[in-house]
């Protein structure tokens, strides 16, 4: 028997549901770890270069888990639905290259350089507030929040996508807050705390996305 969703024209490949749900629980569980590191740095827990390695390091393990949710998720809607998933999937492309960049540069080459007392050779490549890095993280999670936006139609007004839905217009609706944060021209901690609803926010409709996988796959009882 069909739940109250009503499956039957969802793409029947249970594999594609077994990639969504996994590759969503990473991307959920990365930014949740994101959001702790975060936190934790304000309050001064870890030292340099521990603090950033936490948050550049979590939020790298967010991107391609996230590319491969939606990727799964454009594969499996119903084909009245794929220009929405396939705008929502451009859009989470955009962001990853710009935070992937972002990242790898902090990690590979900015910390290093700063541990190893030459951080003034390499300042251009410091995620600082107005830097260029700083715009790359900004794009990227616009970026993310566009495909959160574009992916609403996906979802029925109903059942468990109802939750889903809901979900992804949060989150959306973070995304003027969060290039408020990065494009003011003083930034603040004070200021931070505008986007602190993203960190809620982006795991929540990560991993219930995630949930929705598991729940489909489980209804289909027979396909590849």
């Amino acid at each position: 028997m069909k739940t109250e969703d009503n499956y039957s024209s969802w793409n029947q490949d249970k594999r594609l549901y077994k990639i969504g749900y996994w590759s969503g629980m990473a991307a959920g569980i990365a930014t949740a770890a994101f959001t702790i590191f975060q936190t934790l740095q304000l309050f001064r827990v870890f030292p340099y270069p521990y603090d950033e390695i936490s948050i550049y390091g979590s939020s790298l393990c967010i991107s391609v888990p996230f590319i491969l949710q939606m990727l799964a998720l454009h594969y499996v809607v119903p084909h009245e639905k794929k220009y929405w998933s396939h705008a929502a999937l451009i859009f989470a492309v955009l962001y990853a290259p710009f935070v992937i960049a972002n990242y790898v540069v902090q990690l590979a080459t900015v910390i290093p350089m700063v541990s190893a007392g030459m951080g003034d050779q390499i300042e251009v490549l410091k995620q600082t507030p107005q830097s260029m890095f700083w715009d790359f993280d900004a794009i990227g999670y616009i970026f993310m929040g566009l495909a959160t936006l574009v992916a609403i139609p996906v979802f029925k007004k109903k059942g468990f996508q109802k939750w889903v839905r809901w979900s992804f217009i949060i989150h959306s609706i973070t995304t003027p807050f969060i290039a408020y944060v990065y494009f003011y021209p003083v930034f603040s901690e004070k200021l931070l705390l505008l986007g602190a609803p993203w960190g809620i926010t982006a795991p929540v409709f990560m991993l219930l996305l995630a949930a929705l996988f598991k729940r489909t796959g489980n209804e289909i009882k027979y396909g590849p």
